[in-house]
């Protein structure tokens, strides 16, 4: 439902804050203040949908616009050009953690309010939805003295939630965690965080470097971004440091080429890499409303190919008051892999693509993000729909059951889901 504010009665600071704050209570990622010929469009992002919250006229879009910007720290002035700021303030109750953006286009500006939680964080690596397996693989990374371990995944997948509980289970009095941030995003007790200020000459490089003289025993790189950052946090790992850090790639292999055209030199990135953490989020059926529905033979097909289960029901979408079209909050679909010797000697030795993919998918204790997704699946944590959308596919894993399973979606799938079999991960 459109929610209505009496603009000429009520403050705009007020406006603001009521906005902020259902959002918070929506469990929103993100508010959008669109700006058009007619006013100003407000939407929120939940579980990963923006949805149509409210509008307001062209007489108060200016004033909105400015209050927002007041309270991220941004120049008022200014309208030419893009910019960036943060809210960090109490409002209600709520502890608000909040990444302002705006851009100028052909309207006005549009400002985008990112709301940052990292509550999911705090209650450590076992509530962020891996699988007992993977939970163990990770467990298993994180205990090791030294090595890079890579978190990897579009923007918003919860990339950085993952990275922060991992730091949490890793704060110990007697271990020295420094971190390279861009910004800062959760401040934890016992850390040692650093900010990365690139107009002065602070990157990460920079910083790295400074680091390496700081006797860590972990370095967190909020995000490898470019060639001397990757080379940088590959030889710190092997000189006696455990790395973690992000980056952005669809899957495993894909997170290994990358690095490599990174010109990470292949006898180091063999020696360093200690894991590799693939995610997307998923929306979550609503416990209040979801229902079994006889699986088509297309999706009992695709399960019993994938990950070997037969089922003759599955959990579909229904929708209440509860929920937005059936789902209530999102779950994080994992691909975890923990590199062994073979997979090490590959990546020195050059070995084909076609080969390290076996080593990595068939060869390993790596379940796909098309497994782990479909097991959720069966599980009634999330639809069979939302998996098919969610998981690029024209890359990929499982070696020679890749031919069967692609045959399989393409003959079974109906004619208005073909389009998605393109992008779904095999």
């Amino acid at each position: 439902m459109i929610r209505e504010f009496d603009y000429e009665n009520l403050p705009i600071v007020d406006v603001v804050n009521e906005i902020i704050v259902d959002a918070i209570k929506k469990n929103a990622s993100d508010i959008h203040f669109d700006p058009a010929e007619d006013g100003l469009r407000i939407r929120m992002r939940i579980d990963g949908l923006l949805v149509d919250y409210s509008k307001a006229p062209l007489t108060v879009q200016k004033n909105l616009v400015t209050r927002i910007k007041i309270l991220a720290g941004m120049n008022i002035t200014e309208s030419r050009l893009p910019q960036d700021g943060a809210i960090k303030n109490e409002l209600e109750g709520y502890e608000l953690d909040l990444r302002v953006s705006s851009l100028p286009v052909s309207e006005g500006e549009k400002i985008v309010i990112r709301i940052l939680d990292y509550s999911m964080s705090l209650k450590g690596l076992d509530k962020i939805d891996f699988t007992k397996e993977n939970l163990e693989l990770v467990n298993n990374m994180i205990a090791t003295p030294n090595g890079i371990i890579l978190v990897t995944g579009a923007t918003g997948s919860g990339k950085s939630t993952t990275v922060y509980a991992m730091l949490q289970q890793l704060n110990k009095p007697e271990t020295n965690i420094i971190t390279v941030e861009d910004p800062v995003e959760m401040k934890i007790e016992g850390i040692n965080q650093v900010q990365v200020m690139s107009e002065i000459g602070m990157t990460f490089g920079a910083a790295l470097r400074s680091i390496l003289r700081q006797d860590p025993n972990i370095i967190m790189i909020g995000e490898i971004r470019d060639d001397e950052t990757a080379r940088i946090a590959v030889r710190a790992s092997i000189t006696g440091h455990l790395v973690l850090s992000t980056i952005h790639t669809n899957n495993s292999l894909n997170t290994i080429e990358r690095l490599l055209d990174m010109e990470v030199e292949r006898y180091l990135l063999g020696a360093a890499l200690e894991g590799i953490i693939s995610q997307r989020l998923a929306r979550r059926l609503c416990d209040h409303c979801k229902k079994t529905q006889k699986a088509t033979e297309y999706e009992k097909n695709v399960i019993k190919q994938a990950i070997g289960v037969e089922v003759e029901e599955l959990y579909v979408p229904v929708g209440c008051d509860e929920c937005i079209g059936g789902y209530k909050g999102r779950i994080a679909i994992h691909e975890v892999l923990k590199i062994n010797q073979d997979i090490r000697d590959a990546i020195t030795s050059n070995v084909n693509k076609k080969d390290l993919r076996l080593l990595v998918y068939n060869k390993s204790d790596t379940s796909t993000l098309l497994q782990d997704g479909l097991r959720k699946v069966v599980a009634g944590h999330t639809s069979f729909e939302e998996i098919l959308k969610l998981i690029d596919i024209n890359e990929d894993y499982v070696g020679e059951e890749t031919d069967d399973l692609k045959a399989t979606l393409i003959g079974k799938v109906p004619n208005n889901k073909k389009e998605d079999i393109e992008v779904l991960n095999l």
